[in-house]
């Protein structure tokens, strides 16, 4: 009894009038059939070997990868407990308007000193011109002596982590005096 297989391969090869298949030439004895099955096994060991192998350093990458962000997230809560030290230290202090203001002030160095040591940089834009690329502006006014479009006062700060923005500066801006006013 032949199978399915068995009867389409008999159909390609009365198709091709019995015709080898380019490349390939016919076995001659049976010692190398026997060794052309064994490369034939060899070949598929060291594929699964190669596929096993890839799968496992693409697990491995992906646990390098999480134990990276990991790492990351410790270093920036561990170098944020410092200034959870301080601001409970300010909780703690009594009613002592002096010793709050230093805790305070040691928290905010803290915390700033800890920014600045990952690269994110503070930037107050009081004296230069309007970028709306950086500044928000919350206020346009006449200012005496301040020329159109410059900043005159910062009402937040802007922050930068090396040449990207992490958050504009809310500003205010001199506009010309005669700006909404009709000339006579």
């Amino acid at each position: 009894m032949t199978s399915r297989k068995d009867d389409i391969l008999e159909d390609d090869i009365d198709t091709k009038d019995n015709a080898e298949p380019a490349g390939l030439e016919p076995v001659e004895s049976p010692g190398e059939a026997d060794a052309l099955r064994r490369e034939c096994a060899d070949l598929r060991d060291q594929l699964l070997r190669r596929r096993a192998d890839f799968e496992n350093f693409r697990k491995r990458v992906e646990r390098d990868r999480e134990q990276a962000m990991l790492d990351a997230r410790a270093q920036l809560f561990a170098g944020l407990l410092p200034t959870l030290d301080n601001l409970e230290k300010a909780l703690t202090a009594s009613a002592d308007e002096v010793s709050l203001r230093e805790g305070v002030q040691l928290t905010y160095r803290n915390l700033l000193g800890f920014l600045e040591a990952q690269g994110v940089i503070a930037r107050d834009p009081t004296g230069e011109a309007f970028d709306p690329q950086q500044h928000q502006a919350l206020l346009h006014e006449p200012v005496a002596g301040a020329p159109d479009g410059t900043i005159v006062e910062t009402f937040r700060k802007a922050y930068f982590l090396k040449d990207r923005l992490l958050r504009p500066a809310l500003v205010k801006v001199a506009k010309g005096e005669n700006d909404g006013e009709s000339a006579d």
